[in-house]
């Protein structure tokens, strides 16, 4: 055999692989170690971004209260699902008002990414020459024009303190909305918001704090969170070093899951679900590539002005995009089997699939689209066209030429 042949060409290929990474301190408690976490960062005052309900419930606010000690500057406990710009504008304000220089960013992804609004309204309110106001007004006018608000160069630290398991603090991008009734547009609008000055100075992933997290909440973020590390190994950008961190944290997270779903409450599957969530993540949010994919565009395309949660349509719609995927491509199915103990399978891509679905059916959520509030049949081709628009159908293996047609097929058979 030729030596140039004798083994996979993925395996010899170059890569390269440029990531900022954000300091991962993970352990049960570790939220006790936030004050440590900002000295190290000379960073003296921090205003806690968080819910409602995480900023009053004493087991979630208590830890991270005492963690921050008299770094504490204040609470801001008003972020919402909707992830709204008026809601970060006032965020924003109470950054300027307690003199903090810096955020923590306690809960679920939309209070992770109403962290990184306020984050940048905050930094080009302090730029502003006169009333902070005007830069609120421009920010609003600008998302109207663009979908997406400029990042500056220098925004306000943030460390993340995550109680869910969707995978938004090891990122560099959120989701914005803004409304008429929020006074900085003039019509409601949806977007986004993604730069590498938005990566978390810090994650602290505090296995108890997810102990805290309601069942069905957990359960529900849980699936999109798995999701990301699957794609990450089929994606064409995938990397050595994502592949490594992706193998083993799907198998830290399968295993957590599984017994997640079984009803064990033990705090070994929480330590595993922490450790799980990070190593999915990591690399996958870069300045230069992404690894998500096929299956959160879906994803994406079935939640476009639908009230059907992110997670219930990853589960719904992953293993459908899966058979579809291995019907078009290997999609590194090695790899996947691999991570999710299927490598002896007959049928590695059957095996892989039914492995997906089972972690969904043992968080006991919907296998059907008809059974939730999501899209009709009828409104299939304008998803699909939304899901071949969606920017992350960009990192889908090279080889696989996503169609409407193949789309729609997806979804009709998820539904």
């Amino acid at each position: 055999m030729d030596d140039d042949n004798a083994v996979p060409s993925r395996v010899t290929e170059p890569f390269r692989f440029a990531y900022d990474a954000p300091t991962l301190r993970c352990g049960r408690h570790s939220a006790g170690e936030l004050g440590e976490e900002l000295a190290a960062r000379g960073l003296e005052r921090a205003l806690v971004v968080s819910g409602q309900t995480v900023g009053s419930t004493p087991a979630v606010i208590d830890p991270v209260r005492s963690g921050l000690d008299e770094r504490l500057a204040g609470v801001f406990a008003e972020t919402t699902a909707e992830k709204r710009l008026a809601t970060a504008a006032a965020g924003a304000e109470r950054v300027r008002e307690l003199d903090a220089d810096c955020i923590v960013a306690l809960g679920g992804g939309s209070s992770l990414d109403a962290a990184k609004q306020v984050s940048v309204l905050a930094a080009r309110a302090a730029a502003a020459d006169d009333d902070p106001a005007t830069a609120y007004d421009a920010a609003g006018t600008e998302l109207a024009e663009t979908g997406t608000l400029t990042v500056p160069e220098t925004v306000v630290p943030i460390v993340a303190v995550p109680t869910t398991l969707a995978g938004a603090d090891v990122s560099q991008g959120g989701g914005v909305t803004a409304t008429p009734e929020g006074g900085l547009v003039g019509e409601s609008v949806s977007g986004g918001l993604s730069d590498a000055a938005l990566l978390p100075a810090a994650v602290v992933a505090d296995s108890a704090l997810f102990a805290t997290t309601p069942d069905d909440v957990l359960a529900a973020s849980a699936m999109n969170g798995f999701d990301k590390g699957i794609e990450t190994l089929y994606a064409s950008t995938a990397t050595p070093v994502t592949d490594a961190t992706a193998i083993r944290g799907l198998s830290l997270y399968q295993d957590g899951l599984l017994a997640f779903g079984d009803g064990i409450r033990e705090p070994w599957v929480f330590d595993a679900l922490a450790r799980g969530s990070l190593l999915v993540q990591y690399g996958i949010s870069r300045p230069d590539a992404g690894t998500l994919s096929l299956i959160h565009s879906l994803s994406h395309g079935l939640t476009r002005g639908q009230p059907i949660q992110q997670g219930t349509a990853h589960g719904i719609v992953a293993p459908h995009a899966l058979n579809y995927l291995f019907e078009h491509v290997d999609g590194r199915r090695d790899l996947l089997a691999d991570a999710l103990g299927m490598a002896d399978a007959d049928d590695t891509a059957d095996a892989i699939t039914t492995a997906v679905a089972d972690v969904r059916d043992a968080l006991g959520l919907p296998t059907r689209l008809r059974d939730v509030d999501g899209p009709e049949p009828d409104e299939f081709p304008a998803v699909a066209e939304a899901v071949l628009a969606d920017g992350f159908m960009a990192n889908v293996p090279a080889d696989l030429n996503p169609t409407s047609e193949g789309i729609k097929a997806v979804l009709a058979a998820a539904w």
